[in-house]
């Protein structure tokens, strides 16, 4: 009997490398271990065998069982390696060009960024940008935010450490840098080092201690406009952003002011915009930014002398127009990479 066992395995052991395809697999096991394979058959033997034999050739049946289990095993992971290689195809040399060739895209917010740039920069506004690691001054002190105001409390500002300096840069007495809450900073910069008149834009991206909703996020992007000339009135700003909404959303877009308060400018606005070329919210009054006339005090940080100039300002958040423009309802779904949601803004 021992010598039966023993012929089975040789036999497993000579035919496995001949199995290519998962039903050659399951033949080939199925003569083994199968209800009529030649294991089992063995196994039914030991009902033959004197009472003191039985638990010595139970235990080689298991033995052989095992070995037999071992083969059928490396051969389904051979052939399972073999799938695979099928599917993958040949190996890819990863120092040749892709064959496709497939065109990226820009990202949504990108896109939008661009748009708007493109719309001011035809009426000769310029870009300006600026560093994301602010002092307090060019965020808050210059634009006439009060030590009180809550915008700059630790709760609502990324604060640095008091002792942190950076490199090149003068910070004052008992001055705290912060992850700019705002791009309205490269505005004071540029005035500092620029005579008027002044047209820019600034984007950039921002950072605030927001709790991430559909609404919300902690990193965002802004772009803010400055306009500082001689005799520069309300009507001016109010020109240009009808300008704007309408080079955006169509030719119907209607603009609407409503009285606001921000400590960097006075009078203040919130602006909402009405257009039909918007699915889900045609004919309805839509807030996208704020602006107003740059408050005298701005004047009097950078050097200006607010009896010979007046200015406007106005910021509006990309994340908010992009979702506005395509019907986008929830901020995450820009920052988190996923190619479903992306590709739909495949340019052409």
């Amino acid at each position: 009997m021992e010598a039966e066992l023993q012929a089975l395995l040789e036999q497993a052991e000579s035919g496995k490398d001949a199995i290519e395809t998962r039903p050659q697999l399951a033949d080939f096991k199925a003569g083994f271990v199968g209800p009529n394979g030649s294991l089992t058959a063995a196994s039914r033997s030991i009902g033959k065998l004197p009472k003191e034999e039985k638990p010595a050739f139970g235990k080689k049946i298991n033995l052989t069982k095992q070995a037999l289990e071992a083969i059928f095993k490396a051969i389904e992971e051979r052939l399972e390696a073999a799938e695979l290689a099928a599917k993958l195809g040949p190996p890819i040399d990863p120092t040749l060009p892709h064959p496709d060739a497939l065109p990226g895209t820009e990202h949504p917010l990108t896109q939008t960024r661009d748009r708007i740039i493109q719309i001011f920069r035809k009426i000769g506004f310029t870009v300006e940008e600026g560093p994301e690691l602010e002092t307090e001054f060019y965020c808050f002190d210059a634009l006439n935010t009060p030590a009180s105001h809550p915008a700059r409390d630790m709760q609502d500002t990324y604060f640095l450490p008091e002792d942190f300096q950076l490199s090149g840069e003068k910070k004052r007495e008992h001055e705290s840098y912060i992850l700019r809450p705002h791009t309205s900073a490269v505005q004071i910069r540029t005035m500092t080092k620029r005579k008027p008149p002044v047209r820019i834009l600034s984007p950039g991206r921002c950072f605030r201690r927001d709790t991430v909703d559909a609404t919300h996020s902690a990193n965002f992007h802004q772009v803010e406009g400055l306009y500082v000339d001689s005799d520069v009135t309300v009507r001016d700003l109010k020109a240009l952003l009808d300008y704007f909404v309408k080079e955006l959303f169509g030719s119907d877009a209607k603009t609407r002011f409503r009285p606001s308060f921000f400590p960097f400018t006075e009078p203040s606005f919130e602006m909402d915009v009405q257009t039909s070329n918007l699915k889900k919210l045609s004919g309805k009054w839509i807030e996208i930014m704020g602006c107003g006339m740059v408050d005298p005090n701005v004047f009097g940080h950078v050097g200006y002398d607010p009896e010979e100039v007046s200015g406007y300002a106005f910021g509006m958040g990309i994340e908010r127009i992009t979702m506005i423009l395509h019907g986008v309802d929830d901020i995450r779904h820009f920052y988190q990479n996923d190619l479903r949601f992306l590709q739909q803004f495949q340019s052409t």
